[in-house]
């Protein structure tokens, strides 16, 4: 049992009083926040300077910074995780939640949320189920974005002219690759060097991939009618690098058509999908990129003698043809017999037609003729001469519509007259106007303007507003008194 705190005398200890004391032969100073906080982190990072932890990535966020924050976990605990800088932009894969990983580093605590972590230096993928894993993941997320769709695939040149070659310069792939083309049809062969397994391989394959298709007419170098992207088999580790976003989206957007020829033909990887023809090998791709030149030579000779044999053949068989015809063919006589004999009778046919046609048109005019007498037409006559004299214009049927039509104007004048705006101006009244013209209905409107018209009956009178609402009466002149000899005074001229 621990031993109670000593009394001081009053009955009362350390833990029982209102301000803390120290008790006889207590020498324990308390630490403060700060020093216990530095002193856990020592320790655990004494006791925990390596470790390797296996687990679960969750909650992965790349800061601004560049540092990589996440947390690992299994079935039961959680464990906060950082990354820094340096050691994550060399990660030879992208870290998202849920990869099984294995993280080496040492753990360490921070102070401000009194919680410990591992600050992690290297980072790996569990094993080869988690790496197919994380590979089938991407592979899901691209195709659902298009990048592999069979609409995306571009016809290969079927005679480029110019090759580029991504791959390493060292390796046998590269030699096979020149010497397979150097049988089937000698080109011009481009290779861009770059890693193909490793810390930054993708990085380069991707670069290589965008400088030949930013290759313009203007450059020094001629520009790739054709891409071949080979590397030699290995494990799928060795392979991953062709597995990167990077590569992918750099050959979907590449303007050159493109053979990936990665691995052997059992490997597969995501640049064989969005590339526009996979190789099962990098000797395949370059049989796909070129024909045979004598294969071709020898089908071009072919071609001529066809076309000579083409050429002859219709002209014999047509010869052939013509002598058998005409020996078959009638006389021009007898060809011409049925049509003649038709040609007779529809002329016949046509004489009588016309016969026919004009006895009754005859008949039909002596009709007529026998309806149209003189007594017809004069009894026609007659008949609207009686109706012309029976009708009578008298002068009543203009003047009365015109005097209907006087008075209406009349009545529409003496209407305009009334409501004209100047009429109240007779019995009085007057329009207040502003120097522009515009009439003022108010006493607010009006007071806002210094200078006024007043429009009477006989004219306007220009005034203006010199103080407040009312300005003060102007004083007549006084009139001038006149001398006795009808001279104006001496000072008139300034009265």
């Amino acid at each position: 049992m621990a031993a109670s705190p000593p009394d001081d005398g009053n009955g009362t200890g350390d833990s029982g009083g209102l301000v803390a004391r120290s008790g006889r032969g207590d020498n324990a100073e308390p630490y403060s926040i700060t020093e216990i906080s530095a002193m856990l982190k020592r320790t655990v990072e004494d006791r925990f300077g390596f470790v390797r932890l296996r687990g679960e990535l969750s909650g992965v966020k790349r800061a601004a910074s560049g540092h990589l924050y996440c947390a690992l976990k299994d079935e039961k605990s959680v464990i906060d995780a950082v990354m820094w800088r340096g050691n994550a932009s060399r990660l030879p894969f992208a870290p998202e939640d849920g990869l099984e990983v294995i993280a080496s580093g040492k753990l360490t605590t921070y102070p401000g949320r009194s919680k410990y972590q591992i600050v992690i230096d290297s980072l790996e993928i569990a094993c080869e189920g988690a790496l197919l894993a994380l590979l089938e993941k991407t592979r899901k997320r691209l195709e659902a974005e298009g990048l592999f769709a069979r609409e995306r695939k571009r016809p290969l040149p079927f005679l480029p002219r110019v090759i580029g070659v991504v791959t390493s310069p060292t390796g046998s792939v590269i030699r096979d690759i020149l010497h397979r083309l150097a049988d089937r049809f000698p080109s011009h062969v481009l290779v861009w060097p770059v890693l193909v397994q490793g810390q930054g391989s993708a990085e380069q394959v991707a670069q290589a991939i965008r400088g030949f298709s930013a290759l313009s007419a203007e450059d020094t170098l001629p520009r790739p009618d054709l891409l071949i992207v080979a590397r030699g088999g290995g494990s799928i580790e060795d392979l991953w690098g062709f597995n990167e976003e990077a590569v992918v989206r750099a050959i979907a957007e590449c303007a050159i058509p493109v053979i990936s020829a990665v691995g052997h033909e059992t490997d597969t990887t995501l640049a064989d999908y969005v590339a526009d023809r996979r190789a099962p090998t990098p000797t395949a791709a370059a049989e796909m990129a070129v024909p045979v030149r004598a294969d071709l030579v020898a089908t071009l000779a072919d071609f001529a003698n066809r076309q000579s044999r083409a050429a002859l053949r219709p002209v014999e068989l047509g010869r052939e043809r013509l002598e058998a015809r005409t020996r078959r063919m009638p006389r021009p006589e007898q060809l011409l017999q049925p049509q003649a004999q038709r040609l007779d009778e529809l002329g016949e046919r046509l004489r009588r037609a016309l016969m026919d046609r004009a006895g009754r048109g005859r008949e039909q005019l002596a009709g007529i003729s026998s309806r149209l007498s003189p007594r017809v037409l004069e009894r026609g006559l007659q008949d609207g001469r009686r109706r012309l004299e029976t009708a009578r214009l008298t002068p009543a049927l203009v003047t009365r519509p015109l005097a209907q039509k006087r008075e209406s104007l009349a009545a529409l004048a003496r209407l305009a007259s009334q409501f004209h705006p100047e009429k109240p101006l007779e019995r009085g009244y007057a329009i207040v106007r502003s120097r522009d013209g515009v009439a003022l209905t108010s006493k607010a409107a009006a007071a806002k303007i210094d200078e006024l018209s007043l429009q009477f009956a006989d004219g306007s009178l220009d005034v203006t507003q010199t103080g407040g609402a009312s300005a003060p009466p102007v004083k007549k002149p006084a009139k001038r008194k006149k001398t006795s000899g009808g001279s104006p005074a001496q000072d008139d001229l300034f009265g």
